[in-house]
């Protein structure tokens, strides 16, 4: 795959970090690596957004950022309210297609969830991922909840004929509780496969070279690192 789209159930959740995480396996195989933001919200001018954590986290400097609106809103909202235009899916695919010809990877990370809406015509990640054909991994919380917030996901996802390249826990916590250690069986029961990796909590925290390491035991092979599942699972029993 030269694209794959990272989205979430939901927002503060950690995309950014496992964006980080995907990018900085690839490019310590020698891969060419780019980090697309389409839309950044939430932050103003000057300020550090989601592509430069990446960049330090990861050392990827191929780095994108969209549209910034300032407000810490869903981008249609966000450019309503700021007055600016809306994100134009069309000019986001044209900049895609014109990265993934020269680069091995190219991972674009959404806004929120799978279905916020870029655009007041209702135009969404989901939709992007559709005109490139392109897999999508769901990054998902750990704890109560998110068995109904990953099942909607995946169900918009199927519906519209997605890939799904994973489900990855986003942020386990160092003391997971009895809902979290359940959840690692609900969720991969869910995605009909194993869950596909699980970031510890606090990882964004960490030097690029710890956050490497991490990041390495932290993702499934797909996804460049050695993560599994099963054993992971077995401790963390209910």
């Amino acid at each position: 795959m030269s694209v794959l789209v990272v989205t979430g159930t939901g927002t503060e959740i950690g995309k950014t970090i496992v964006t980080a995480a995907v990018a900085a396996l690839a490019s310590d195989r020698g891969r060419s690596v780019a980090v697309v933001k389409p839309a950044q919200t939430g932050l103003p001018p000057g300020a550090p957004g989601d592509v430069d954590l990446v960049a330090t986290l990861s050392g990827v400097r191929d780095i994108h950022e969209g549209t910034r609106y300032p407000d810490p809103l869903a981008p249609a909202t966000a450019a309503r309210r700021a007055g600016l235009p809306a994100v134009d899916l069309g000019d986001v695919r044209a900049q895609l297609d014109k990265l993934a010809a020269h680069r091995d990877l190219v991972l674009v990370e959404g806004a929120g969830g799978l279905l916020v809406r870029f655009d007041e015509h209702g135009s969404t990640v989901a939709d992007l991922a559709q005109q490139l054909r392109a897999p999508v991994l769901v990054v998902v919380s750990a704890g109560l909840g998110t068995l109904n917030t990953t099942a909607l996901t995946l169900e918009a996802l199927a519906h519209r004929g997605l890939e799904l390249a994973g489900v990855v826990i986003g942020s386990w916590p160092a003391d997971p509780d009895l809902a979290c250690r359940g959840n690692l069986a609900d969720l991969a029961s869910l995605a009909g496969r194993p869950v596909a990796g699980a970031i510890p909590a606090g990882a964004g925290l960490l030097t690029p070279a710890d956050f490497l390491a991490t990041a390495r035991r932290s993702l499934e092979p797909s996804l460049g690192g050695t993560f599994r599942a099963q054993e992971f699972q077995n401790s963390h029993p209910m």
